[in-house]
Formats: structure tokens, C-alpha cells, sequence
């Protein structure tokens, strides 16, 4: 079956100051890349706002075509650098659409009014009408090398501005720029914290951006523009902080196309690049390939149904799990970290990991459909750390933590990966790393050592962060994984030191609020009034962060009371509007609350499971820019789709056990990989479903090769053995 068609790169992209709710909405981006490429393309609606991808569907106007951005993010975004725009006559030296750098002399700029009935959003390909120039934009890409064609009307001069100081959630500090010849520039683009970016400035993002790009035909005149004035005496290499290029062609008989290759190693690592990949002008060649590569990239999860929007929901969310993490290394095999550049023979390097995010889901998924991933990953995050001298990232992009959200996710993600045997990488180095941040050693390996963890002392010796009940249960939770890791390595006294601390998550439970809450540095509970109250709790309340003991669910049970957790968990659920972008209950829009659907298998009530597993999935994704009920987090939210349209969902990382729901699909098919798989029955995990699941939404019974599973769950080694897990279903409890 053919999957790519049913892709459609526009859901979720509404960003800030949309018109339905106070929350940022979906923040995607309806661009062009290849899976994991180093190069995602995408059109700039404004730089400005808390709109991520600086694509915002409910704005109307474009002011260039950019060629690195990131997905489902918010705190303003980042990347988006070296701006096109097509233009028929050159007005204005500023997009007219840039609130980080507003106008000294302009009126209009030239950004340029377009309709979304004229775009036209696929896997690796996009494209827009410009009704401004009546212009045709597209865009496509390779892993490193952004491809641009536009068809100019017949007849009008064609032009290409170039922005180089441009940049998501600020602007670049530095620009250096030569002109090669009449169709080649190239040059270097620096950005720190002092520009903006991730955070406006926050996130701590620096990172160098080299760039070659080329053009299909020769320009009759070449010229630098800053800070609105054109640059005097026609240069051929200019340097400074607002740099831009105004590229004129006079009228063309052919339309013009932009390849570009980047590096974030050095200008030869760009031109390689550009060498390697960018060998051809011919724009239907590459957009070809890139269909290919998707097609290509969907083969190993297959799913067949009748429901066409539940296939587009499911391909969509698909392609956004494969976008990140991205490959960080040029074709040499160099990638840059701390102003070094380094080689990494035996993975590949890659960058973007929005670890509070993605541990949830997306990396029990990558496990099960692309373990090579996980494992670049782990690497990734290992030589990160290693190179630093500091604790694993937590929210990772280019070599740099900005340290957003909470917790250790990192620490997690490797736990996970080595407990399901997803290797090669240094096992023991990545347990060392661990400890020593828990420990907040200065010394690590004979080096100096810093860890990230906030209040040492006192987590140290008292298993919980003052003042901060959601700091708190995320640490433990990364404690758990470390017993697990440790239990795998053979060190008793580690797993025991670890096992003993996460279970101290009973100790933060107020009696008299009957919640989990945040306590004083003397240990005292701070007076809550609701439990609707988030004073201690981050992206959420005390509703929404007391359920956060995943790997205790049935000791949580105990301590709430057993009959009371149902209750609470059936209002929890019952109270929230899936649809919407923020709920006091159950908000799935938030990471906090995911895989909370699956706290009733665990529980024993398996129905419940199912009836609001399937709810969620109905409500909580449609199609459309508002597609999605909150920021798509860099793969998270679609992760959770994917996986639980399989049929099942890891609640806890670093434990074995996947637990079930009714599928979404009456037949899916996985291939799995031999190089990280038992594959001990086949190399394909085919799901079925006895009758249509959409009308029967309970499970009867499982089986599993044959044999009926008599929990509520499946293993992964099960799963990544292969053969054919069978469902059969019924329409009522």
C-alpha cells in the first residue's frame, strides 16, 4: 500500500496568537526533509512569538523559505536560518514580518500575502503560490542539502533576497558571506544566547552554521544589503550582524533552483555536503527520492483500514516520530561539539532531543521500528556528556543542554535501551555517569565532573526536591531505571541504593490533601488548597502530578486506596475535554498525563484501558492545523498514537512489560531488525484483529503465536521476538 499519500504535513502547524485557545497549539511545521535529515525545509510565516517553527498556519503572509527548523516545540524556537524569499521587484530590505528586528526605513517588506487552498503539504515535498509576485514556491531536500524551485510569471523579473542574520526566536550575531561567482555563495553564520533562539536566549543555544548555496542560473548582479542600505562599491565577501543578498536574474525562460548544502562543522563540511548530495538542478529527480525515502521509511510499519482519517492520522503521526533525532554529521562522518570537531565511525551522531518529551513514547516506539535510532542516540547523548564533563542533557540540540523541563530523561532513555539490549555503547561509562550526577561527584574518571542536578545536598539525603513535588518524582522515576541498570551490571549495592530511593515516593504524600504535594526544606508539606493547585508542579497541577509513580502503580493504589484511585482515575478522565489544548484533569496536550490510560490494566480493569485509550485517540487527534490538542513535542504526541494504534503502550521505562489496548487497525505489520531483535520466531510482528476494531472497541482474549496471554500486557522481548499477536474483540464489556 501506497502510505506516502497519506501524509499531510499540515496538521498541528498552528503556533501562537491563533484565535482558539490561550495555548500555543501543534507548533509543526509543514515543510520538506528527509527522516532524521540534518536539512528540514520549511516556509517562514513571521519571525517572532512563541511560533517555534516560525510557520504559524493562522497567519497569512510569507516571508522566506528557511532551511533548518525544529517541530512541535514552543519558548520561541530556534534554528531557521539562511532565508529565501522570491521576489519580482525588490521593495523593501526587511520581511515587514520580523518582530525581532522591526523596520528603521521600510513600510511593507517583502513578505507576500498566500492562500492555504494553494499549498500543497506532503512527506518531502511542499509547495505555495506567493499571490503577492504570483509566484510558484516549492521545496524539497536530501538529508544534508535543502533543494528551492520558483516559477516566476512569465515575463517579470526574477529576484532572490537572501536573509543570513535571520533566525527563529531571534536573530544570528554574526554573518560572513562570499561571493564565489554568479551563482554560488557561501559563508558562516554564528548564533549565541545574545541573539535569542531557544528561550529568547534562555535555552543557552550557540552553534555555527556554514552554508554553500547555488543557484540554477547566473545572476546578473549580486549585492549585499544591512541594516536596510545597500552595501556601497558592489563587494564580493562582506561580514557583519544584519547581512543580507539581493540576487537579480532579470526574466528567465526556466525557473530557478536553489540548492543548498549546511554543515555545522565548517564550510568545507558544507561544501562536501553540496558535493555529495547536491549533484543535480533537477528538483523533480530529488523530490522523487525524497517520496522515495518516506515510502521507503514507512515499509517497516504497515497498517491496513478502511477509516481514511484514522490512516492519515496514523502515517502523520508517523513521519513526525521520524523527524528527530536528527543526524548531526556531515557525509565525512564529522559533527561538531563544543567548537571541536570529532568522527564518529561505528553511529551515526545526532542532535535534538527533547528528553522530557520523547522518553514517554516516542523511545519505547523507536525501539520497537527503528532501534539504530536509540542506539545513535545513546551514543550521542554518551559522547555529549563525555565531552562536557557534566551530566547527561536533558533537553539536548547541536552538543548543548538548555535545560529545559525537569528531571533526567537522558538517564532514562539509556536505562531503557539497555535493558531491552539495544547496543553497542559503553554500558558501564553511561552507568558512571549516572551515579556520579546522583552523587554530584566533582570528579569523574580521574576528570572534573559537574552535575546538573539542582539542590544535591538535599536530594541526596532525603529523596526529594523543596518546593518542587514534579523535580521530585521525575528523579526518582530516573532512579528506578538506574536499579534496573545497575541490577543488569551485576551491582547489587548500586540497584538496592537506587530501588530504596524511588521507593521514598510515598513520602511526599500529604494525608491531609490526600495528594502528592511539594514540602519545605524541613520536609513539611506547603498548605494546598486543591487539588487543582500547581505551585511545585511544571506544564501541570497536583491532579496530574500525583499519578506520576509509573513504576509503582499498584503501591500508589495502596497509598490512595484502592477504591478511591478508580475513582479519582474515572473522574480524572471523565471530567476532561480531550479535544481541548488545556485541561485541569486529564490533559493530554501535557506529557505529565500520557500513559495514565493504561493505569486501569495495571489495576485490573483492563475495559477501562480500552474504552478511554480509544477516546483519547477519537478526540484528542484530528485533522487540520488544529490536528493536535497542544505542542507535538518533537514526536511525543504522535508517538503516543503510534504506538497505542498498535495496540499497546510502555508505562514505565526501563521495564519489560508493554501493556494492551484494542488496536486501531484490523491488520498491522512491523518488520524488525535482527541487528538489535531476538527475532526468535520471525523478523516481522504482524498484529490482527478478529473483526473490525473500530466497531468493536474491547478485547475478549490475546494470543500471542498461538498462545493466549493471560496479563494485561506483552513483553518487549515477546514483541521483538516476531510472529502474529492476535486479538479478538467484542463490542461491549
Amino acid at each position: 500500500m501506497e502510505k506516502v499519500k497519506y501524509v499531510d504535513t499540515s496538521i498541528g502547524t498552528v503556533g501562537d496568537e491563533q484565535e482558539e485557545s490561550f495555548h500555543g497549539g501543534g507548533k509543526t511545521y509543514p515543510g520538506a526533509c528527509l527522516p532524521g535529515g540534518m536539512v528540514q525545509m520549511s516556509p517562514d510565516t513571521v519571525t517572532g512569538g512563541d511560533n517555534g517553527t516560525g510557520y504559524n498556519y493562522c497567519h497569512n503572509t510569507i516571508e522566506g523559505f528557511s532551511f533548518n527548523h525544529l517541530s512541535g516545540i514552543g519558548w520561541y524556537g530556534d534554528m531557521g536560518n539562511v532565508q529565501i524569499m522570491p521576489v519580482t521587484y525588490v521593495e523593501d530590505l526587511r520581511s515587514g514580518s520580523n518582530e525581532e528586528v522591526p523596520f528603521t526605513k521600510g513600510t511593507k517588506g517583502w513578505k507576500s500575502e498566500f492562500s492555504h487552498d494553494n499549498e500543497v503539504t506532503q512527506a518531502g515535498y511542499y509547495s505555495v503560490k506567493l499571490d503577492r509576485y504570483g509566484i510558484l514556491a516549492e521545496a524539497t531536500a536530501t538529508l544534508r542539502c535543502g533543494y528551492l524551485r520558483f516559477t516566476f510569471p512569465e515575463n517579470e523579473s526574477a529576484n532572490l533576497i537572501l536573509n543570513f542574520s535571520r533566525r527563529i526566536g531571534g536573530k544570528a550575531d554574526f554573518e560572513e558571506v562570499t561571493i564565489r561567482n554568479s551563482n554560488t555563495v557561501e559563508g558562516h553564520i554564528k548564533c549565541s544566547p545574545a541573539g535569542g533562539g531557544l528561550g529568547r536566549g534562555g535555552g543557552g543555544i550557540s552553534y555555527d552554521l556554514y552554508f554553500v548555496c547555488q543557484f540554477s542560473e547566473s545572476a546578473d548582479k549580486l549585492s549585499f544589503f544591512e541594516n536596510e542600505e545597500y552595501i556601497k562599491g558592489e563587494p564580493t565577501e562582506y561580514n557583519g550582524e544584519d547581512v543580507g543578498l539581493v540576487a537579480r536574474f532579470g526574466t528567465l525562460n526556466a525557473p530557478l533552483v536553489v540548492r543548498c548544502g549546511i554543515s555545522y562543522v565548517d564550510i568545507g563540511g558544507a561544501r562536501n555536503n553540496l558535493a555529495s548530495e547536491g549533484t543535480t538542478f533537477d528538483f523533480d529527480c530529488v523530490k522523487n527520492n525524497a517520496v522515495k525515502m518516506w515510502e521507503d521509511a514507512f515499509i517497516g510499519v504497515d497498517v491496513e483500514g478502511t477509516d481514511e482519517t484514522a490512516l492519515i492520522l496514523f502515517y502523520t503521526c508517523l513521519y513526525h516520530t521520524l523527524l528527530d533525532p536528527r543526524t548531526a554529521m556531515d557525509c565525512d562522518g564529522r559533527f561538531a561539539l563544543n567548537n571541536k570537531a570529532f568522527t564518529a565511525p561505528d553511529y551515526t551522531h545526532r542532535t535534538v532531543f527533547s528528553g522530557w518529551d520523547v522518553y514517554r513514547s516516542e523511545f519505547p516506539l523507536l525501539s520497537i521500528i527503528r532501534p539504530s535510532t536509540v542506539r545513535d542516540t545513546v551514543n550521542s547523548l554518551l559522547k555529549v556528556a563525555e565531552e562536557k564533563g557534566t551530566s547527561f542533557p536533558r533537553w539536548e540540540v547541536l552538543g548543548l543542554d538548555s535545560t529545559s523541563m525537569v528531571g533526567d530523561p537522558a538517564a532514562i532513555v539509556i536505562c531503557d535501551a539497555a535493558m531491552k539490549g539495544i547496543e553497542p555503547y559503553d554500558i558501564e561509562k553511561a552507568f558512571r555517569i549516572i551515579k556520579a550526577s546522583v552523587l554530584c561527584e566533582k570528579e569523574l574518571d580521574g576528570k572534573p565532573f559537574r552535575s546538573d542536578r539542582p539542590d544535591c545536598k538535599q536530594y541526596i539525603e532525603d529523596c526529594y526536591f523543596p518546593d518542587r513535588i514534579s523535580n521530585t518524582l521525575e528523579y526518582l522515576l530516573a532512579d528506578y531505571t538506574s536499579s534496573k541498570l545497575a541490577q543488569k551490571l551485576g551491582k547489587a549495592e548500586d540497584a538496592k541504593f537506587f530501588m530504596n530511593r524511588a521507593q521514598r515516593y510515598r513520602e511526599n504524600y500529604n494525608r491531609l490533601l490526600r495528594f502528592m504535594a511539594p514540602r519545605n526544606k524541613k520536609g513539611r508539606f506547603l498548605f494546598e488548597k486543591s487539588r487543582y493547585d500547581d505551585y511545585g508542579c511544571v506544564e501541570s497541577n497536583i491532579f496530574q502530578q500525583s499519578w506520576f509513580v509509573p513504576y509503582d502503580v499498584e503501591g500508589l493504589s495502596e497509598l490512595f486506596g484502592k477504591k478511591r484511585t478508580i475513582k479519582l482515575l474515572e473522574k480524572f478522565f471523565r471530567k476532561a475535554d480531550f479535544s481541548k489544548l488545556w485541561n485541569e484533569d486529564y490533559n493530554h496536550s501535557n506529557e505529565p498525563c500520557h500513559n495514565i490510560t493504561h493505569y486501569f490494566s495495571i489495576l485490573g480493569l483492563p475495559e477501562r484501558t480500552q474504552y478511554w485509550t480509544r477516546r483519547v485517540q477519537k478526540e484528542a487527534y484530528r485533522t487540520g492545523a488544529f490536528g493536535f490538542c497542544g505542542n507535538e513535542d518533537v514526536g511525543q504526541l504522535s508517538a503516543w498514537y503510534v504506538l497505542s494504534a498498535l495496540g499497546f503502550a510502555q508505562v514505565c521505562p526501563a521495564d519489560e512489560k508493554y501493556w494492551l489496548n484494542t488496536p486501531l487497525f484490523k491488520k498491522a505489520t512491523v518488520k524488525l531488525d535482527k541487528n538489535y531483535h531476538n527475532c526468535k520466531v520471525s523478523d516481522v510482528l504482524t498484529i490482527e484483529c478478529d473483526k473490525n476494531p473500530l466497531d468493536y472497541p474491547y478485547i475478549k482474549e490475546v494470543y500471542f503465536n498461538g498462545k493466549k496471554i493471560t496479563e494485561n500486557y506483552i513483553t518487549f522481548d515477546e514483541l521483538t521476538s516476531g510472529g502474529t499477536l492476535s486479538f479478538f474483540l467484542k463490542d461491549s464489556v
